[in-house]
């Protein structure tokens, strides 16, 4: 009899959960009967320490976990601790050992052409992922953000600026589903065929965001393919 394989998502509210779909999915097309995929829905990071992880062979994490999980890991990849954020938890006998594959998935993501400058939508754990990986290819950029902070763009002057950038990619959950009719503030006349727009949310298919931008010519991505991608590069983590 083949041993149980659990594997698993931690995150907040996630009963919609691609990662639960994706590698069930995955797990019947490998015939690979003895794997589970569970959502660990946790109101606090906190509940993490009541879970049973016996027969738990990997994790991935999501929104708003990714940086609050740090503290429950033994050990850390250089690549997650340089970007500080864990979207993937390996487990061994000693306890959790964290990755970033949110990077890897963003890269693959990217068209193969060259950038010259990008602006990034938030500041939170997937676009410090994406910041990391746009340094990894030497792409210059600058973060839009609510937070009072002088490091940061304001929504509110963007104006003219989003013009300097081919590059724009929303890291927020601004647009997601069931708040499809939220969209970023910005000056979507100022968009048009030389921007590539990027948005990490893959519910719905296209939001607002990636809407209006695309109705001005825009080349538009959303994050389905990232998805994919961050969760092969899971599973490769999981069975190395």
């Amino acid at each position: 009899m083949l041993t149980k394989k659990t594997f698993g998502l931690i995150g907040k509210n996630i009963d919609y959960s691609f990662s639960r779909s994706y590698f069930s999915k995955k797990f019947k097309k490998l015939r690979l009967s003895n794997c589970e995929y569970i959502n660990y829905d946790l109101k606090s990071i906190e509940e993490l320490s009541t879970i049973n992880l016996n027969g738990v062979y990997g994790l991935n994490v999501t929104i708003p976990y990714k940086t609050e999980i740090i503290k429950f890991l033994y050990k850390i990849d250089p690549e997650a601790e340089k970007i500080g954020a864990v979207n993937t938890i390996k487990i061994n006998r000693k306890g959790l050992i964290g990755f970033n594959t949110d990077y890897i998935g963003f890269l693959k993501s990217l068209p193969r052409r060259k950038f010259k400058r990008a602006l990034i939508f938030g500041t939170g754990g997937a676009s410090k992922a994406v910041q990391h990986a746009l340094n990894k290819i030497n792409i210059p950029f600058e973060i839009v953000s609510r937070k009072n902070d002088k490091k940061y763009l304001s929504y509110s002057n963007l104006d003219s600026k989003i013009t300097v950038f081919d590059l724009i990619i929303n890291t927020t959950p601004v647009g997601t589903y069931p708040n499809t009719n939220s969209i970023l503030e910005i000056p979507y006349d100022l968009i048009d065929s030389s921007h590539t727009c990027f948005d990490l949310i893959y519910n719905p298919i296209k939001t607002r965001f990636l809407t209006e931008s695309e109705k001005n010519g825009a080349h538009i991505i959303n994050g389905l393919p990232m998805l994919e991608f961050q969760a092969e590069a899971s599973w490769d983590i999981w069975n190395s």
